[in-house]
């Protein structure tokens, strides 16, 4: 039981991290989105102890800019799922791929471990081309 076994739960490792990141970014891109689109409060100024997350974002978030951004991440997050799902059943490794760098384009430490287990993991997927 030397590499099989390691490179199988690496492969799942990334498929469980690219689905995480990917959930993280469809909820944070679904987010913004209905921000930017419906031009929704994301606090309540009544209450004095709620921070104030319009401060954390440097766009406006009823431009058109922040429309977009939330759009791409809503779209990197979903890529990101089906490659976790692709990377969990062994079927596509290029898909998985895809899905893993979608999980790191946001440049965060899951993605990029997302990325590193996924491409150890290819010789996992058979006889595909790589």
């Amino acid at each position: 039981m030397s590499g099989n076994g390691d490179r199988g739960g690496l492969l799942s490792a990334g498929g469980i991290l690219s689905i995480i990141v990917g959930v993280i970014e469809t909820v944070a891109g679904g987010l913004l989105t209905a921000v930017s689109a419906f031009a929704l409060p994301l606090w309540e100024p009544q209450i004095p102890f709620l921070p104030r997350f319009g401060s954390i974002c440097p766009l406006p978030l009823d431009s058109t800019p922040a429309l977009i951004a939330g759009i791409v991440i809503l779209v990197l997050g979903i890529l990101a799922i089906i490659g976790g799902v692709a990377a969990l059943k062994r079927s596509s490794f290029g898909l998985a791929l895809v899905g893993a760098l979608c999980a790191f384009l946001p440049l965060n430490i899951l993605g990029l471990l997302a990325l590193i287990f996924v491409s150890l993991g290819s010789g996992e997927f058979g006889t595909e081309d790589i």
